[in-house]
Parts: C-alpha cells; sequence; structure tokens
C-alpha cells in the first residue's frame, strides 16, 4: 500500500448516529446501535471520520430537534437507529420527515428488498430517507445485523454483489448537495459515481 503526496487528502467527514429506544435510553438495556454504526462506517470509509453520537427515547420532538442539532453542527450524513416499525412508540420515519427539505424514497425501497431476501416482516418497515440543508438522514433497521446488511447490500459466496447496499449511493449524494467526498473502502462498499464525478486522492487502499 501506498500513497501519493501530489494528491489532495481525503475530506474529514463527521457523521450524526442516532440510537432511539426508550428501553436503552433509560438504561434497562445496552445499546447496540450506535457500535453497530461506528464499526461499520469505520470499516467502509477510507476517510478521517468524526462522530456525534445520541442516545435518545421514541419521542417525536426529541427526535426532530436531534436531527436538526446534528445537521447544524456540520454533520453531512446522519444516521439512525430505531423506531421505524408500525408500534405505536415507533415514530422516527414522522419525526424526519418533519425536518426534511427534500424527500429521498428510493433509500427506504431499497432497504425493504434488501431485507425481504431474509425475512418477509421487512415490508412492515418504514425506514425514510430525506435532505435537510447539506445533510443526508437516513432512517436505518435496529438490530445490528440489518444495518449491515442494508448498508452493504448482499453478496455471492464468490464475493460478488447481488443485491446493492444503500450505502453504494450514499458518497454521490452527498456530492450532489455539496458535502465532502466520501471515498468508500470497496471490499466492504463499492461507491457509484458517474465518472465524471470520480476523483483522486492520496489514500492508502491498494490499487485494484
Amino acid at each position: 500500500m501506498s500513497t501519493d503526496s501530489t494528491l489532495p487528502p481525503l475530506d474529514v467527514v463527521k457523521i450524526g448516529i442516532v440510537s432511539i429506544s426508550d428501553r436503552a435510553s433509560s438504561g434497562v438495556y445496552e445499546d447496540k446501535g450506535l457500535p453497530a454504526l461506528q464499526e461499520w462506517l469505520g470499516r467502509a470509509l477510507q476517510n478521517p471520520l468524526t462522530f456525534e453520537a445520541r442516545l435518545i427515547p421514541d419521542e417525536a420532538p426529541t427526535i426532530s430537534a436531534t436531527l436538526i442539532e446534528l445537521v447544524d453542527a456540520g454533520c453531512s450524513l446522519v444516521l439512525t437507529t430505531g423506531g421505524t416499525g408500525p408500534a405505536l412508540r415507533d415514530v422516527t420515519p414522522e419525526a424526519t420527515l418533519a425536518v426534511a427539505h427534500k424527500e429521498m424514497p428510493g433509500f427506504g425501497e431499497q432497504m425493504r428488498q434488501v431485507s425481504l431476501k431474509f425475512v418477509p416482516t421487512a415490508i412492515l418497515s418504514r425506514q425514510v430517507a430525506v435532505i435537510r440543508d447539506q445533510s443526508l438522514i437516513i432512517n436505518l433497521p435496529g438490530q445490528p445485523k440489518a444495518i449491515a446488511e442494508t448498508l452493504e447490500g448482499l453478496k455471492d459466496a464468490n464475493g460478488a454483489q447481488v443485491v446493492s447496499g444503500i450505502f453504494a449511493a450514499v458518497p454521490y449524494c452527498i456530492d450532489l448537495i455539496g458535502g465532502p467526498y466520501l471515498q468508500t473502502v470497496d471490499a466492504v462498499c463499492k461507491a457509484f459515481r458517474p465518472k465524471t464525478a470520480i476523483r483522486a486522492f492520496a489514500t492508502s487502499q491498494p490499487a485494484g
């Protein structure tokens, strides 16, 4: 592995991660959503990362206020986990839509397609994605395994992509809204960009 000193360094990226759970936020059980998000993002991105982490209850006003706070703090990407089912206390999608400037329905559609490969109850999931200012906000499932599956997609035994995960589209979306350039680790999740949008940076990822 080598770096090219003639190329600019990768952008530093600030990411908001939010776990939404009445019981975890009150200490009834240990939250697993925030560690799962941080671990996956650390594997999937080459950029230097800083995280703004929040553990909050299933309260729509609190969720909306937290999302606004993270966007205002400069998070170009905000990922939430939890609160997207049909239960009475599941209000994450409504709270997310309440702060949206634009809705991005394709993310939710693709997450359900990925999850349906595993469980028929994926049709009960109500995840949404929105843009607020120059930030992309995405609701993810509540289980760590499902988080990785929806972000990364499905691969066959040889490692070939069978179903695209949603994160393949995240870097270019952030490009389009004026955010930092996210460089993925191809072995985890290869970002798709049109050839005209690909830029070169000094990285330590081997070629190929």
